[in-house]
């Protein structure tokens, strides 16, 4: 990616939005919600940052559509690999239903946020207005995980407006990602290798985390190779560069009704959501540094 190019304010939002609302997938409180649930105990780390447990991972996030099955999850969720996501719902649900698991996602998430932040950062108030101006009423069609998230009622705490909508916002422009390389022609496997040359990121090693194997990675590269995308080093060629800037690019314009929707105060939004962001991770309750990061520049 060229890192001289200024990040568009879309991605700027994105890269904002990711840590505060992301976190739930690595707060202590949801993997220890989960196991009270039946699910396996988080193992894995990150440095200071706690892994989820996979099955819990994919049930408690498919949760927001309800208790749809592991290959709507699958579809839902697009860069998995659907051997790994089918079983992993299936399991899950065997344990517990799609309202139990919502709820204990949502009381993780809050209570992370309240633990770091508090339950009245600074700029709550004038954040959970814009965020509503975002997404209030905004349309899902073609958007399955933000409209599953159009169906949850705002929890009742301080942050909930924030979670929920924050949650929404996120949501909408991972379903938007999607359509955007679907639209493009590019396969689950294909825009995982094509989104690691596009961050500077080894090859194989963030696609991986996604189930593929080598047999898939080298299927994938060799039709990127016969389409003039990535020469016989694996590296860009300028086509490919360029159509994984489209993708981008496209996603961005997907964005316009909440651009639209709040004008000037993408800015001020964003102002408010990065020192909240800065802080989650100095907790440990989001990665350090990652792939969103390099998105959003």
């Amino acid at each position: 990616m060229d890192r001289s190019a200024a990040p568009t304010l879309e991605r700027r939002l994105g890269g904002a939005l990711e840590p505060v609302i992301g976190q739930i997938y690595f707060a202590p409180e949801a993997h220890a919600g989960y196991e009270a649930l039946g699910f396996e105990p988080s193992v894995h780390r990150a440095g200071d940052v706690q892994l989820p447990d996979g099955p819990a991972y994919f049930t408690s996030r498919g949760s927001v559509m309800g208790q749809v099955s592991g290959q709507v999850v699958a579809s839902a969720f697009a860069v998995f690999n659907p051997d790994v996501v089918v079983p992993c719902v299936e399991f899950g649900w065997s344990l517990v239903d799609a309202d139990t698991i919502c709820a204990a996602r949502d009381a993780a998430a809050l209570a992370q946020l309240e633990r770091i932040l508090s339950s009245e950062p600074a700029g709550r108030d004038r954040a959970a207005e814009l965020l509503l101006r975002a997404t209030d009423g905004l349309a899902v069609e073609g958007r399955p995980l933000a409209a599953g998230i159009t169906r949850l009622a705002d929890p009742d705490h301080p942050l909930g407006v924030i979670w929920r909508h924050g949650d929404l916002l996120r949501e909408y422009r991972g379903d938007s990602h999607t359509a955007a390389w679907i639209t493009a022609g590019f396969d689950a496997i294909e825009i995982g290798l094509l989104t690691e040359l596009f961050w500077g990121l080894p090859p194989r090693s963030y696609a991986r985390t996604r189930g593929w194997t080598d047999d898939h990675f080298d299927a994938a590269s060799d039709r990127l190779r016969s389409r003039g995308l990535i020469d016989e080093s694996g590296s860009f060629t300028e086509a490919g560069r360029a159509a994984r800037e489209a993708v981008e690019r496209v996603t961005d314009e997907q964005m316009a009704p909440v651009m639209n929707r709040l004008g000037s105060g993408a800015d001020e939004l964003i102002d408010m959501l990065e020192p909240w962001g800065r802080a989650i991770r100095s907790a440990g309750g989001y990665l350090s540094s990652g792939p969103h990061d390099l998105a959003a520049r």
